[in-house]
């Protein structure tokens, strides 16, 4: 059967719907991409604000841990387009990429819009047809093949033989990924965990002094320590950021999701940071204990530990005076200083958003059970992983995925259509 009198609607011009579009256009199938904002692939652009990380160059066992529960799902399509394949289509569009000191895959350059351009133009030569300003409504009645959008030009109905479904999580909003499909998919059936924050920072409660002195400042080489009450633990060594009401960086993100859990669960979260990761407590209390003469504790830990600046600052943040000029107990604090975390920041900051359509909800080929020709990828779909290009490679192959899916379905469904004439 040939397929070059199928019509796909793929709405959303992200990774996932642009990687959607490159499988279908290729196959000879007619695509038609519809994007609500005025340009698409927004959000990649931002994700590549300070370089872009497409992929990680680590085993890929180890790879797939980062997806935790869900890499039973997500392990048949991170095989199908592995973190090499992506660096191998990368160089298909012309863009060198290489391996970073902490094994994250870049682009030579380190830039999000070459790759973003290049990769456009090639959608474009081969057919693919763009419409932005399209915002989704839904469908027109209870038909899957007809598609409402409102245009600049008033509300269209479009129709299509399949639909890709890639329209984001429910973060940073202003670029596209407003979790608005939510409600139009729960009306018709469709299983979905609640949408929540990922890679997201937390609310502490500063006291005024500490948040306007080192809020946006930098927490260089500390190791972040928590466990939940089920056993699960973390323990890592990177960096933080103070915000004006908490926490955020890479290290907070890389535990977000149990810290996120616990905060949901408890009302709260206790984790500790080790403020001298390279030294150990024996050796603190000594330097600590050391005479001080007449140095203030705080020169004597400037003199003898070279803590200054904002981890004194922390230091000053948990303990009281008394506290703080106890040999014993300065040190113990500095070896695991407690933080308390209140809340996650709302899910409109946070890098990625977890939750979306369950897996249970559709096939192997990502076409929603409910909904027969409609097919779901990218962070629509319920999963979350850590920054350092686990979430752009499963962006990217989930859109793969779904493409293929699509081809699957058109060509299975045309068939049946031919048996029964």
């Amino acid at each position: 059967m040939s397929l070059v009198d199928k019509t796909v609607a793929i709405i959303g011009g992200g990774p996932a719907g642009l990687m959607a579009a490159d499988v279908l256009i290729h196959a000879g199938v007619k695509v038609e991409l519809y994007d609500a904002m005025p340009s698409v692939g927004r959000k990649f652009l931002m994700a590549g604000k300070g370089g872009l990380n497409i992929s990680h160059a680590e085993a890929f066992e180890t790879f797939l841990s980062r997806y935790g529960e869900q890499r039973v799902y997500l392990e048949p399509i991170l095989k199908h387009f592995t973190p090499e394949a992506v660096r191998a289509w990368a160089k298909n569009l012309g863009i060198d990429t290489f391996v970073g000191s902490s094994g994250r895959v870049f682009p030579t350059d380190m830039k999000a819009a070459p790759l973003l351009r290049a990769w456009l133009q090639r959608l474009r030569r081969a057919g693919v047809v763009f419409h932005v300003r399209h915002r989704w409504l839904g469908w027109l009645a209870n038909d899957n093949s007809q598609l409402r959008f409102a245009t600049p030009d008033g509300e269209q109905i479009i129709n299509a033989d399949a639909i890709v479904l890639a329209l984001g999580g429910g973060s940073w909003a202003r670029l596209g990924s407003t979790g608005a499909w939510v409600e139009v998919l729960q009306q018709r059936g469709v299983e979905l965990a609640p949408l929540k924050p990922a890679n997201c920072g937390f609310d502490v409660g500063w006291c005024e002094y500490f948040s306007s002195r080192f809020a946006g400042q930098p927490l260089k080489s500390v190791t972040l320590s928590f466990s939940n009450a089920n056993g699960v633990s973390f323990f890592q060594r990177g960096d933080l950021i103070i915000t004006k009401t908490g926490i955020e960086g890479g290290l907070c993100y890389a535990a977000s999701a149990l810290l996120r859990d616990n905060c949901a669960e408890t009302g709260s979260a206790l984790l500790n940071l080790d403020l001298a990761p390279d030294k150990d407590l024996s050796s603190l209390i000594a330097r600590l204990s050391h005479a001080r003469g007449k140095d203030s504790m705080a020169n004597h830990l400037r003199k003898r530990l070279g803590i200054t600046g904002i981890k004194a600052g922390l230091l000053r943040e948990v303990m009281t005076a008394a506290e703080f000029n106890d040999p014993v107990k300065l040190a113990t604090t500095i070896k695991a200083l407690p933080i308390t975390l209140i809340a996650p920041r709302p899910i409109d900051e946070a890098i990625s958003s977890a939750g979306g359509v369950k897996f249970e909800a559709m096939d192997e080929n990502l076409m929603i059970r409910a909904l027969s020709g409609v097919f779901c990828a990218g962070e629509m779909l319920d999963w979350e992983a850590p920054t350092g290009g686990y979430l752009l490679t499963a962006c990217f192959a989930s859109g793969r995925a779904a493409g293929e899916g699509v081809l699957t379905w058109l060509l299975k469904d045309g068939n049946e259509n031919s048996n029964k004439t």
